[in-house]
């Protein structure tokens, strides 16, 4: 019988630690799926930094670094500065990524480094017990928010894909769901997508990924798939913001 479907080989078989229902797992898949569709896992490194984020070098089958938090996009830099027949790319959360770490992955952006980073958004800080992110909704009540988000005191949510496309060494910026199979297949095609455009040597690309956090949320896994839906697409709304130059019309 022949095998239609099975385990990346660039995903290691191994148990997950993450929470049931959470994103991160099918996220990692879809990176394995690509490093082996594209035949880069040999020569491929990847960039972990602090928050959930972290534990993904026991997933991927590739060289990886863990940097200090918010540091990726610096080390991830120096990487493929030094060897450029790499494929470089960092895997972040949004506490990482648009709070300790927003002038990193700015200024890697605005110098289009030939890199590329998967952003996790889930609107919150996962790992270090649920406090308020920079991408937290207004209204959403975390353990630094009981009483929800508030505009006037914290500000509003940065959407970072839409900030970071405005940057012209930025080439690829998109922004997915992993929350139905639909979006998921979706999330592939632009994750691919942004390896191809570090691998062309068009410049910086991300990949912001909206993704389910049931616990942090006090939520049941199918209740969490909804809450993406309805409460973080309106805000965060999903698709490409910025193409290479060469596919524009």
């Amino acid at each position: 019988m022949e095998k239609v479907f099975g385990r990346p080989k660039s995903l290691l078989a191994v148990r997950t630690h993450y929470c049931p229902g959470c994103g991160h797992g099918i996220i990692h898949r879809l990176l394995a799926e690509v490093m082996d569709e594209l035949g880069i896992r040999e020569r491929t490194v990847g960039v972990a930094p602090v928050g959930c984020s972290v534990l993904i070098y026991n997933y991927i089958d590739c060289d990886m670094y863990e940097a200090a938090h918010g540091r990726a996009p610096a080390i991830a830099t120096g990487c493929k500065r030094v060897h450029p027949e790499l494929t470089v790319f960092t895997y972040q959360g949004d506490g990482d990524l648009a709070a300790i770490g927003t002038a990193e992955v700015v200024h890697a952006a605005a110098r289009g480094e030939q890199i590329t980073t998967i952003f996790v958004n889930n609107a919150v800080y996962g790992m270090t017990g649920g406090q308020m992110a920079p991408t937290t909704l207004v209204g959403q009540k975390t353990t630094t928010s009981p009483f929800g988000r508030s505009a006037k005191h914290s500000g509003y949510p940065i959407r970072m894909s839409e900030l970071l496309a405005t940057l012209e060494g930025a080439a690829y910026i998109a922004r997915v769901s992993v929350h139905t199979p639909k979006h998921i297949l979706q999330a592939k095609k632009a994750i691919k997508k942004a390896f191809e455009t570090q691998i062309k040597g068009l410049g910086f690309s991300l990949v912001e990924v909206l993704s389910q956090c049931p616990t942090i949320w006090g939520l049941s896994s199918k209740e969490s798939l909804d809450w993406v839906e309805k409460k973080m697409m309106p805000y965060y709304p999903l698709g490409e913001f910025k193409v290479p130059k060469e596919e524009k019309v």
